[in-house]
């Protein structure tokens, strides 16, 4: 970022609220969150005709068939590539995706049946995969070094580098060409998992393009629930875009072709925000639904944009969202909202009863943080009258962890805070870029940790591996979202969260790092080494 001297005013709020604030003009940062705005980021402006909402039906993506079954096991083949897909009405977009749609393919698993995921890269550039949320061996778990080249492009294969392009170099990556299998046990509590690309530096600009997709966990216990199921099940994966004159995804790269040179344009260093709220890769999409019960399983999957979500009738009524399960699965009991936020990378499921809507009725998802076209996210039109059998247990699940503090073998802080790498802007972890070749933590195979993290704005921190309950928020008990095993907590302006895990599953290196997509480029991710 360039000195303050002859910035204007404008110029300084253009670069994202409460950073450029602490940044360009020296304020403190209380000064300056007091003066913040409701989001992290700078938002872009399409330069296509939009079309109205509530029109285009919601899609609901396909559920990928595994290629073999033997075994014990299941192995799926996902072919990345190139290709033209109709967002806007009309429109062809090229984007980058996993079997030709956005968003890719889902994966339905089951609890403790292992899954082998063939990855083929044919994309002109190295990809990794990330399945979020999955209790995944180190070596199929995503991490940035751990390269897939295109055909013949092995200048990749090991040099990597962040912020203004400083390369580095990490002796433990893991390359291959072409193609890889990622194999996930999942052994772990039935939820809503999410594979997206992970590259180093590069991981905002891919998943913007394209490259994220859904991964179902179930088992019996939950079947036996009686919670709503098939066609009133709906995945519903949020995500902002921009879109450019030619109906192309607009996005600020410093390097279009996000080979070379990392990073974002100046004004976008906070986040990236799009103008257009798409679900399931509809732009505010409607779905027509029976007057009952439906289990809507919602990931925020934007780079930057946090979503307060709430369900809203024709004549201004608030319909209940019912929580019953968060980012590792089933809560203990139900909770009930009428404002839900989320933000990136954060999955909530939910039950919504449209019963008490007149048939013909639209009920409108709205997102209270937004304005203008952002302030609507999606409909659902209640078509008709039905039988429901389906029920919310007042117990969920029995089997959430019961971790105390007098547990942790250590209590440890973060500050996720913007600051200066390599003479450029960049967002840090305890001070630090992320280097993937140095050890920030090390902790022992089934040890408890109470972690404390601090933020300057908002940043949606994520842990690789394991899940972690919220014991405070700013020293005040967890908000009432923060129910059940997360995996991606939501720390706003200022605030410090505490959280408690066991770090078990699996030795070896992990991440933890910002799921704003371009912090998370920009250097806030850091390494945890199990022994």
């Amino acid at each position: 970022m360039r000195s303050s001297r002859g910035m204007t005013r404008r110029r300084v709020l253009g670069i994202g609220g409460a950073l450029g604030l602490m940044a360009a003009t020296g304020l403190t940062s209380a000064a300056a969150l007091a003066r913040r705005p409701p989001a992290t980021g700078a938002q872009l402006r399409s330069a296509v005709p939009l079309p109205p909402p509530f029109q285009v039906p919601l899609p609901i993506p396909a559920v990928l068939k595994p290629v073999g079954t033997s075994g014990g096991a299941d192995r799926y083949e996902i072919t990345q590539r190139e290709a033209s897909v109709e967002i806007l009405p009309g429109v062809n977009t090229p984007m980058w995706t996993y079997d030709g749609t956005f968003p890719g393919p889902t994966i339905e698993s089951r609890r403790g049946r292992p899954v082998t995921v063939s990855h083929r890269n044919e994309l002109p550039v190295p990809t990794v995969v990330h399945l979020h949320g999955g209790r995944t061996p180190a070596a199929s778990d995503g991490y940035p070094t751990d390269l897939v080249l295109p055909e013949g492009r092995q200048e990749h294969s090991m040099h990597v580098g962040h912020g203004s392009g400083h390369g580095m170099h990490d002796p433990r990556a893991v390359v291959t060409e072409l193609t890889r299998d990622y194999t996930f046990p999942l052994d772990q509590r039935p939820t809503l998992l999410w594979y997206h690309d992970h590259r180093m530096d590069f991981t905002a600009p891919a998943i913007w393009r394209g490259l994220a997709g859904l991964h179902v966990v179930r088992d019996d216990a939950e079947d036996a629930l009686g919670l709503p199921a098939g066609p009133r099940e709906l995945p519903l994966m949020i995500a902002d875009r921009a879109f450019a004159a030619d109906g192309g995804l607009d996005y600020p790269a410093l390097d279009p072709a996000l080979r070379v040179r990392p990073g974002v344009r100046e004004p976008y260093l906070a986040g990236v925000l799009g103008d257009v709220i798409l679900v399931n890769g509809a732009p505010w999409p409607v779905h027509e639904v029976d007057a009952a019960r439906y289990r809507l399983r919602v990931l925020n999957a934007s780079n930057a944009r946090h979503y307060e979500l709430e369900a809203v009738t024709d004549d201004g009524r608030r319909l209940d969202l019912v929580q019953i399960g968060a980012d590792q699965g089933l809560l203990a009991a139900p909770v009930t909202h009428r404002l839900l936020p989320i933000a990136p990378a954060e999955r909530y499921d939910l039950v919504v009863d449209f019963a008490s809507v007149p048939i013909g009725g639209l009920v409108r998802v709205v997102n209270r943080l937004g304005s203008g076209r952002t302030r609507d996210v999606m409909a659902f039109r209640v078509a008709r009258k039905a039988a429901d059998d389906s029920r919310i247990p007042r117990t969920l699940s029995t089997d959430l962890p019961a971790w105390r503090r007098s547990d942790a073998v250590r209590v440890r802080e973060f500050a996720f805070r913007a600051g200066r790498m390599h003479a450029g802007h960049g967002w840090l972890i305890g001070g630090l870029p992320f280097d993937p070749a140095r050890t920030d933590v090390t902790t022992r195979l089934g040890d408890v940790e109470v972690w404390r993290l601090v933020a300057d704005v908002h940043h949606p921190v994520h842990l690789h591996l394991v899940g972690f309950r919220v014991l405070s928020r700013s020293g005040r008990p967890p908000l009432a979202h923060d129910a059940g095993v997360k995996d991606t907590v939501s720390l706003r302006p200022g605030e410090s969260v505490e959280i408690i895990t066991r770090f078990d599953g699996y030795r070896g290196r992990y991440l933890f790092h910002c799921h704003n997509a371009e912090h998370e480029d920009m250097g806030m991710m850091a390494n945890l080494e199990i022994v």
